[in-house]
């Protein structure tokens, strides 16, 4: 038996979809709704004619799905968030995989969609993601994206479209900032608990490493302006993460000396030039690489 469990928050607009797609796939079907939702996901919940519950916010999704994975019945479990849609494709595989009984969890790729865009940059293809398990093979963790407890034996389904959970990630800018603000909040707790004690050199180097990460070595740089557009955002979101450290100092009244900031500045400038060294490596034909490397050796 297939329970389909779904944890919505604010999901009006997406929960119908997302029933939909698993409607011949599941045995059961369990959506369990975010008790902060102010839209009318409990309402279009109850309408659907499936199994409805409430939960307390948490403001982060790991405690709501060990919880939501106590209410289903099946001994097979695949869990969804409302905003994910399962293709017909991924619904054979599924299929054929539960029959075969070969793997405790399986880990899923999941394609996103952002703004109108599959992105397809390290960060954000395969992601692979632990949602299809028997009962008591998975649990979260009650931290923000935290990597599950697994038990058993696991498998990956193949890095395919035809394979890919489809998820209807980030439709605006606004819709991106939202969250990112309540994950910031949790990773701060994170910092504070790991014994961090704020820098100032950290609200620039922090937010320009990340850019770096991923715009160049996760390769954002393949998506064009949404690729850039992603790592910025990114970057922002580090930057007000460390600025949030230094709201919890109060504020302290710190002198930012102009030599200390040349010389911050000047050692983040080398990382910049290498790492576009190394995209033009890793986008050259063989023969340009060799050059690119030599080029990048006598720049820095």
């Amino acid at each position: 038996m297939l329970s389909v469990v779904i944890v919505a928050w604010n999901e009006e607009r997406n929960l119908p979809r997302v029933v939909a797609s698993v409607r011949s796939l599941a045995d059961e079907i369990i959506v369990v709704v975010d008790e902060a939702s102010v839209d009318k996901t409990l309402e279009v919940a109850k309408k659907l004619k499936i199994k409805v519950f409430t939960h307390p916010h948490m403001g982060i999704v790991e405690p709501m799905r060990n919880w939501s994975i106590t209410k289903a019945s099946g001994d097979w479990i695949l869990l969804l968030d409302a905003d994910e849609e399962v293709t017909a494709s991924l619904a054979d595989k599924i299929v054929k995989e539960i029959k075969s009984d070969k793997h405790d969890y399986f880990r899923v790729p999941r394609q996103n969609i952002i703004f109108n865009k599959w992105i397809k940059s390290d960060h954000w293809w395969p992601d692979y993601v632990y949602r299809l398990f028997k009962k008591g093979s998975v649990s979260w963790d009650d931290s923000i994206h935290s990597l599950p407890i697994t038990r058993g034996n696991g498998g990956d389904f193949p890095a395919e479209e035809k394979y890919a959970l489809l998820h209807h990630h980030y439709d605006s800018i606004s819709q991106y900032v939202e969250p990112h603000n309540r994950y910031t909040d949790h990773q701060l707790k994170q910092l504070v608990e790991a014994g961090y004690s704020f820098k100032w050199t950290d609200i620039l180097t922090k937010p320009y490493q990340e850019f770096l990460r991923q715009y160049f070595a996760r390769k954002g740089y393949t998506q064009g302006l949404h690729g850039l557009a992603l790592s910025l955002l990114q970057a922002v979101s580090e930057l007000v993460l460390y600025l949030k450290a230094w709201q919890v100092s109060d504020f302290v009244p710190t002198e930012v000396k102009m030599e200390e900031f040349e010389k911050e500045v000047s050692q983040l400038k080398p990382q910049a030039r290498w790492w576009i060294y190394q995209a033009k490596i890793d986008t050259s034909p063989l023969p340009i690489t060799w050059w690119w490397k030599i080029v990048r050796k006598i720049g820095l």
